[in-house]
């Protein structure tokens, strides 16, 4: 009996495989999209992979599933796979693209496949590598050959990973989206029609889409005939006009429903009423149109990925480190009202069954953490680079964290000091004595210099790029100081530069030097402490002790943190804490006591 059930088991599994690995006819009707020849409506859920610990990946999906899902939809960000020019990761952690679609499949969901080459998603340069910003005169997102020669090398070796898991091929992929919203920047139809024979001579085979503003001029300039219609968002009948007057030939949805949306550092948290939301839903359910929501799940900027919004010269409205997006399942994967209203929506309008919730995911408190003062970055015996104007960080092959310029004032001495301009926020020294802080957003770069008894007096700036603009037309967006600066109008010559790019790297291989004791009253301290835990769970960890800064929790770089809020608390997920002994640095640039550190089970 024993070895007849474990064959029944075997069969099954078989079964389930073939079934799972099926291969599958997907086109484009007029009106619907057709599955082997049968509408089928998607109820999509979007979530990205590298937002999410690579641990929680099948989790998440199938918490989209018990909300009624039976799609997800996938941005894939090509900076985070390129990390560095020409190396490509697609088999690390988080970076292993096929692992997660595989799952999608594994839980019975197709997926919308969203490779850019540019996305937005409020990540950092739109997921464009920041190396393209190395080249001066570059311009992005069009015919110009250096961008299309890195972003056809990014598209060949992403095809590679995915060819085989088109539904044509028994995987789970029915349709792939060309760039991204690309009607609100550009209008180069044949950079578009490029883009999609490259994927088609890397063997992609399933329908194309595209994703704008339901108007008129977005959907002329950012559609492409034979390409279904994505709509940002589609929420009624004239949005759904405007697709057929742009193509009565092809199928149109709302690619991007909103739950929730995003925040920048310094507002309040963005919570839109729900009642819109419930609305739409209900139009696009009781008319049958395949919807995807942006996003189901947001999960966490970790490190440096966050992105930033600009609408003016002058302006910048940074990314907080979370990416909760007023979700319905938020950052750390549990339901909100909002997900039980979308599933009973859901579930009163789709024929197929839709499976309980998954188990939910441990969370713990932490006891506040002594911590004490350490070193201070500035005492770091770093290399420097000679250059005769400052440079932005990519010039120097960085992407993000810090950047010191170091001169001495000959002529001018004191006065009106200005930046031209500083990307994003910097900190002036004079002999080594903090000054003041310069923030890009504004346009006040302004600081006054006070006289000094020294000869020759040693400026630094030390600059924080806070995140590549990821939308609209101000993307070019190099970081550190752009242009020069001028004392008093005259342009400061000849500068000294050291790099901190202040990635898990950067900590690891400065570890002696963080953890020396420094007991002057100086600013860009570290801050180190220790902790043991009996158990592990998921748990927010609280700056609201400090001023602005980074956290690494066992090597990893939770994110950025800032005083002005409305993000206080850090998510640290479990598998990045451990049974025994765990270690907490905080980098912060203006603080100067040590205050303890607690987490707690939420974010607020």
């Amino acid at each position: 009996m024993k070895y007849l059930v474990s064959a029944l088991l075997l069969l099954a599994s078989v079964i389930t495989s073939f079934a799972q690995n099926k291969i599958h006819r997907f086109t484009l009707g007029k009106e619907d999209f057709l599955l082997d020849g049968k509408p089928l409506q998607m109820i999509s859920g979007e979530m990205h992979p590298a937002r999410i610990p690579r641990a929680y990946w099948r989790h998440r999906i199938q918490m989209a599933k018990a909300m009624g899902c039976n799609t997800i939809a996938v941005y894939i960000f090509w900076n985070y796979h390129e990390t560095s020019e020409g190396k490509f990761d697609f088999e690390t952690g988080n970076h292993n693209i096929k692992a997660f679609v595989q799952i999608c499949q594994e839980e019975n969901m197709w997926v919308m496949f969203r490779p850019g080459p540019y996305v937005c998603a409020e990540w950092d340069f739109g997921g464009l590598p920041a190396y393209l910003l190395k080249i001066p005169d570059i311009r992005i997102r069009c015919m110009d050959p250096r961008y299309m020669a890195a972003a056809s090398r990014y598209i060949e070796a992403l095809a590679k990973e995915i060819v085989s898991l088109q539904c044509t091929k028994g995987g789970p992929i029915v349709m792939l989206q060309i760039e991204n919203e690309y009607g609100s920047f550009g209008n180069d139809k044949e950079y578009l029609e490029t883009v999609r024979n490259i994927w088609i001579n890397n063997g992609i085979n399933v329908p194309f889409y595209t994703a704008d503003g339901a108007t008129d001029y977005m959907l002329e300039a950012g559609n492409i005939d034979g390409a279904a219609i994505g709509l940002d968002s589609g929420s009624s009948d004239s949005d759904f006009e405007q697709a057929k007057k742009r193509n009565p030939n092809v199928p149109a949805f709302s690619s991007e429903t909103y739950p929730g949306w995003l925040t920048h550092w310094g507002e309040k948290w963005a919570r839109p009423d729900t009642q819109d939301l419930k609305k739409e839903v209900a139009y696009l359910l009781k008319n049958k149109r395949s919807v995807n929501f942006y996003v189901i799940h947001g999960g966490t900027n970790f490190g440096f990925t966050a992105g930033a919004n600009a609408f003016s010269a002058t302006q910048y409205q940074p990314d907080i480190t979370s990416y909760d997006y007023d979700a319905p399942i938020n950052e750390q994967g549990l339901p909100t009202p909002k997900f039980f209203m979308l599933r009973n929506m859901i579930g009163q309008a789709v024929s197929y069954k839709i499976p309980p919730l998954p188990a939910l995911i441990k969370t713990i408190e932490i006891e506040p953490v002594s911590l004490s003062k350490a070193n201070s970055l500035l005492n770091f015996n770093l290399g420097t680079v000679k250059t005769v104007q400052p440079k932005p960080l990519e010039y120097f092959d960085q992407n993000q964290g810090l950047i010191s310029y170091k001169t001495k004032l000959i002529g001018h001495k004191s006065g009106k000091l200005k930046i031209w301009e500083p990307h994003d926020y910097a900190l002036v020294f004079l002999n080594g004595k903090f000054i003041d802080t310069v923030l890009r957003d504004g346009g006040k770069w302004e600081v006054m210099l006070p006289k000094t008894e020294t000869p020759f007096p040693e400026l630094e700036i030390l600059v924080e790029g806070m995140g590549h603009i990821n939308f609209a037309q101000f993307m070019i967006d190099r970081k550190g100081i752009t242009d020069r600066v001028t004392l008093n109008g005259m342009t400061l010559m000849n500068w000294g530069v050291s790099l901190m790019p202040m990635d898990e790297h950067f900590i690891q291989a400065h570890q002696a030097a963080i953890k020396l004791k420094d007991p002057t009253d100086q600013r860009c301290n570290f801050f180190t402490g220790n902790f043991n835990l009996t158990e592990t769970g998921d748990t927010y960890f609280d700056l609201g002790n400090y001023f602005k800064g980074m956290l690494y929790i066992n090597g990893h770089n939770l994110g950025r943190y800032w005083h002005i809020g409305p993000q206080q608390r850090l998510f640290c997920p479990a598998s990045w804490l451990k049974k025994g002994l765990n270690e907490i640095i905080v980098f912060d640039f203006l603080q100067t006591e040590a205050r303890p550190v607690a987490a707690f089970r939420t974010m607020e």
